[in-house]
């Protein structure tokens, strides 16, 4: 094995190969015997559902972890790479899902200090002069001088890309890069990169849920599941189907047949609201005048770029934020939040990250399965909590919704993400639902969970429920939705039906074109 110091600095796209890599936590194989190559300049995927081993593999790649067994050839030499430190000096870098900037710093200020060692007086003057002279490179326009803490997400995430250009990276880790980017965004930054590797300066290896960015990106694909290589290829021989059926071990349908139900367009709205004003955490407006309409059997769609009042709007709906204004009417009732109103109104939620905001962590599964009856017979005759009504209640959620558990009185803080979101499904789906509020419902959930929700959102739609789907993922608006509106700092600034929506025209009003127009 060659050591890190032993190895001359290179530059251009490097070519990485890793062997028969093995890594274990206690009795868990995270990694087993996983094999793949990535040729320089080329842009590779990998690809598998939670728990895969995607996240350890790159984390052995840039020196978090040290595999057990196995071997990184870098270039075609066996290399040793023990820490984060020795990973950057051999030219890899890694852009991840989160944010690694620091708020109160400048971008000019971010970008020196990811060099690690510096002088003990910086010389500002000609960092900043070789600093500008690096942007005129990129095709990003970042001003130096903006705090990080002022940036837009599609901001913050373009300088992160351009930090790893700045520290010369040979070889790039992007890990679900495009999130919080709209789709022209999304585009930029892929493409800059996608530029790159052709043209030799860098190779680059980027996990992703969206098969659209594999296929119109990647060159190759790896697939894991469970801890092993299941296989791979050009991505010019795959279909989305091959690599779906790859990733969770048997067919999976990718697109999904519209119900035979459809809107009535001359059904009264079940659920309206009027002139909405909402305040954010700061005491500032995040939901203003806002107004929309949703018929039964009908799936609204809200799109927009995080941050700009979707969380507080499904707050509001949820009782957990009071409205400042405006109201909220299901059917032809007045709604206020309140347990009693969403039990007499029917409805129904599916929040983003269920397991801290839909359920109590410390409870069981039973517990946390009867939080909207808890008080109804059977589980409550007589003012007293019946734990066999309970428990069988949950044992029929458990296997109605296929819910993957140690037993109905496991907290439910055991179970995986898939398996919370299949538990709250189960507590809010199992009786009629006539109002439904779905925010991000498959935001970290893997491929199977990811289509199993769908299908029971769309089953809601089909047995005639109003639904206000808050999303941040487009392609999943564009395949359950029936219409799509755009929020943009708290407003609603754009409408279309489903079937005629252009995915350059809502990634413009979501990045706030509708104000350049105005102005």
């Amino acid at each position: 094995m060659i050591p890190v110091e032993a190895v001359t600095p290179q530059t251009g796209a490097m070519a990485l190969e890793v062997m028969g890599m093995g890594k274990r936590f206690g009795a868990l194989a995270a990694l087993d015997d996983v094999s793949c190559s990535i040729p320089a300049g080329s842009f590779h995927a990998l690809l598998g559902e939670n728990g895969a081993g995607k996240s350890t593999l790159v984390k052995c790649l840039v020196g978090f972890y040290k595999q057990d067994a196995g071997s990184i050839l870098i270039d075609g030499r066996e290399t040793d790479i023990p820490s984060p430190v020795t990973a950057s000096q051999l030219g890899i870098g890694m852009v991840y899902q989160h944010f690694t900037l620091v708020p109160s710093m400048t971008v000019a200020e971010n970008l020196v200090a990811a060099r690690g060692k510096l002088p003990f007086a910086i010389n500002w003057a000609r960092e900043i002069a070789q600093l500008e002279a690096f942007m005129q490179s990129v095709p990003f326009k970042i001003a130096l001088d903006k705090p990080a803490s002022a940036l837009a997400a599609g901001e913050k995430q373009k300088v992160e890309i351009i930090k790893q250009l700045y520290l010369k990276r040979r070889f790039l880790i992007l890990d679900e890069p495009t999130s919080v980017l709209t789709p022209d965004e999304a585009d930029e930054v892929l493409g800059l990169v996608k530029d790159l590797t052709r043209s030799q300066q860098l190779t680059a290896l980027i996990i992703t849920h969206k098969f659209r960015e594999v296929t119109a990106y990647a060159d190759a694909v790896t697939v894991l599941r469970r801890g092993r290589l299941i296989g791979g290829g050009s991505v010019a021989e795959l279909s989305i189907e091959q690599m779906a059926e790859m990733m969770v071990g048997n067919k999976v349908e990718t697109s999904r047949k519209r119900a035979e139900r459809e809107p009535t367009p001359d059904a009264p709205p079940r659920l309206r609201i009027e002139g909405l004003l909402a305040l954010g955490d700061n005491g500032l407006p995040a939901v203003k005048q806002l107004s929309l309409a949703i018929r039964p059997g009908e799936i609204l769609g809200i799109a927009g770029v995080s941050g700009n009042g979707q969380r507080e709007l499904a707050e509001v709906l949820n009782g957990q934020r009071d409205s400042e204004a405006g109201r909220i009417l299901v059917g032809d009732k007045p709604f206020g939040g309140s347990r009693a109103e969403r039990a007499a109104c029917k409805l129904y939620s599916l929040p983003e990250e269920p397991l801290k905001n839909a359920c109590v962590a410390p409870l069981s599964v039973a517990e946390n399965m009867a939080l909207r009856n808890y008080d109804q017979a059977p589980i409550s005759r007589g003012g007293l909590l019946s734990g066999s009504a309970l428990r069988e209640q949950a044992r029929r959620f458990v296997e109605t919704f296929r819910v993957k558990t140690q037993g109905v009185d496991a907290p439910i803080s055991s179970l995986s993400g898939g398996n919370v979101q299949r538990a709250v499904l189960a507590r809010e789906l199992s009786y009629p639902v006539e109002v439904l509020i779905v925010a991000n419902p498959v935001f970290g959930l893997d491929f199977g969970a990811v289509a199993e929700t769908h299908a029971r959102i769309m089953a809601a739609r089909a047995s005639g429920a109003a639904i206000l789907l808050i999303s941040e993922d487009l392609d999943e608006l564009l395949e359950l939705a029936d219409r799509i509106a755009v929020i943009s700092e708290g407003e609603l600034v754009y409408e279309v039906d489903a079937a005629e929506a252009d995915v350059r025209t809502l990634g413009q009003y979501m990045g706030g074109g509708h104000h350049a127009e105005a102005a």
